[in-house]
């Protein structure tokens, strides 16, 4: 009994020692990654130790992330909080707003300082040309090409309300990613998206921002949304940050940021601290984020292969649960891969975590092993079905010793198909802050860096090869000699 109060002594003492780390969140886009490394910065210099998960997507995994406990805090805007996370059509106090969620266990920061709204941009000369200098101009040209972000798509203050709003029928409108908007406008591929007020870009691409004569988009401050659970020494600490940003302050900050492809650098000249030079072990940083992303498809895959095969075993006789079986397998390969990313986020026992990943690349793995292993067992010739029930085996036997074996070619076939698909769908494990050769790929076409993008999508390449030589090796083990025979 003494010996197991000192001992729980010493686990108190190390936890006090030793406090929980903080994680930090932030969305896909610069603005959010700068905010991100600027509150871990903060945090880091009055002592906690601190994580920052970039990149994470869009709000809604970050609100899910937030009330789960996955993150302790991250930035985010007034609007947003009152159109997407409240869902209020109508303008909130903050006072009203701070009330909402703490019923939800969330607290949220003063005002950082800025406003950064949403904006419908355009080349300066394209607009010039069709004489187009506020949003209700629109009305006169429904043929332009519009491409603007999948999540302004459905947002209750997004496309939708908008033109319902300003009475537009644009006729080309097509989702896409923030970042390759800016690309497809300096080519000429699309004549309008939308954008953030603090953009770096803007400046940059010498866009004009169209007037929003009938104002229609609300405010969007720049805050930090933050557990209430959260130590309040480092609540104070985020509250430090009100009132030091304004929009001129932010926007140098973006540029600087996309300038460098360096985030911790814009966190770094806000605090006036002098920049840490970034790493230059790159071989390092790609070992990390190849055996983190070796980890999540090796855990799939292996309880892809210890589920699918005793599911196509059942699936290879003739029946309705074989249907359901193959239906059922068939089905989940149709739900897009970020969708069910964000489903399971909300889910009891996942959230942002390995585990979440993992389940996800499990599901996406079963049809190639369900469907080849019962295709492999179904087309077993009669001949040999009743041979081995002539030699008096088992049924068990039958199938371990002669079925099994007959069909190993095309169950390490299907084994094989999931592995390479698991490699390639593993690299959006990074938009739940999970890692792996996603994370360089995200970031890189936030910064619109090819270099940056290559050094997860060459891996990612080079990694699907091997994965491939390595089980045309294991035909050599698993498939029977005669059956590797050359006709």
């Amino acid at each position: 009994m003494k010996s197991a109060a000192i001992l729980f002594a010493i686990f108190a003492s190390c936890s006090v020692a030793q406090p929980q780390q903080i994680v930090v969140g932030s969305k896909r886009f610069t603005e959010s990654y700068v905010l991100g490394e600027i509150a871990k910065t903060a945090l880091q210099n009055a002592g906690f130790t601190v994580e920052h998960k970039q990149g994470m997507g869009g709000t809604i995994i970050l609100w899910q992330a937030l009330r789960g406990g996955e993150i302790a805090l991250y930035p985010e805007y007034t609007g947003t909080i009152t159109e997407e996370i409240l869902k209020t059509k109508h303008p909130l106090s903050t006072d009203r707003m701070r009330a909402l969620l703490r019923q939800e266990g969330i607290g949220m920061t003063g005002e950082l300082g800025f406003n950064n709204t949403y904006a419908l941009v355009m080349r300066r000369d394209r607009a010039a040309k069709l004489g187009i200098s506020k949003i209700s101009d629109l009305r006169n040209h429904p043929e332009l090409n519009i491409g603007v972000t999948h999540e302004f798509l459905d947002r209750q203050d997004g496309w939708v309300p908008l033109t319902t709003r300003y009475g537009l029928q644009m006729h080309n409108v097509r989702g896409i990613d923030h970042a390759l908007g800016y690309a497809a406008l300096a080519t000429g591929s699309i004549d309008l998206k939308d954008a953030y007020s603090t953009d770096a870009k803007i400046a940059e691409n010498d866009l004009i921002v169209l007037d929003d004569d009938l104002h229609f988009f609300p405010q969007y401050k720049a805050v930090f949304l933050y557990r209430l659970d959260m130590e309040s020494r480092a609540v104070a600490t985020m509250e430090k940050l009100v009132g030091t940003l304004d929009e001129a302050r932010m926007r140098r900050l973006n540029s600087e940021a996309e300038r460098t492809k360096n985030y911790a650098l814009a966190a770094a000249l806000y605090f006036g601290q002098k920049p840490i030079s970034p790493s230059n072990d790159l071989f390092g940083k790609i070992g990390r984020w190849t055996l983190r992303h070796l980890e999540l498809v090796g855990a799939s895959l292996f309880l892809g292969i210890i589920v699918g095969i005793p599911l196509g075993i059942r699936a290879s006789r003739p029946g309705q649960v074989s249907n359901f079986i193959l239906a059922t397998s068939g089905v989940v390969q149709t739900i897009p891969s970020l969708a069910l990313l964000a489903l399971l986020v909300p889910l009891p026992f996942f959230g942002i975590s390995p585990v979440t990943a993992i389940f996800a690349l499990f599901l996406y793995s079963l049809l190639p092993i369900v469907r080849n292993t019962a295709t492999g067992l179904q087309d077993i010739p009669t001949a040999v079905r009743e041979s081995a029930a002539a030699l008096g085996l088992e049924p068990h036997a039958q199938l371990w010793k002669v079925f099994l074996p007959l069909a190993s070619r095309t169950i390490l076939a299907g084994v094989k198909t999931s592995a390479i698909i698991d490699v390639g769908t593993a690299t959006l494990a990074a938009l739940i802050g999970v890692g792996g050769l996603g994370e360089p790929i995200i970031s890189g076409l936030n910064l619109n860096d090819y270099s940056t993008i290559l050094q997860g999508a060459i891996p990612a390449a080079l990694l699907a090869l091997l994965v491939q030589f390595f089980f045309d090796g294991l035909d050599r083990i698993f498939v029977p000699k005669g059956l590797r025979l050359k006709e």
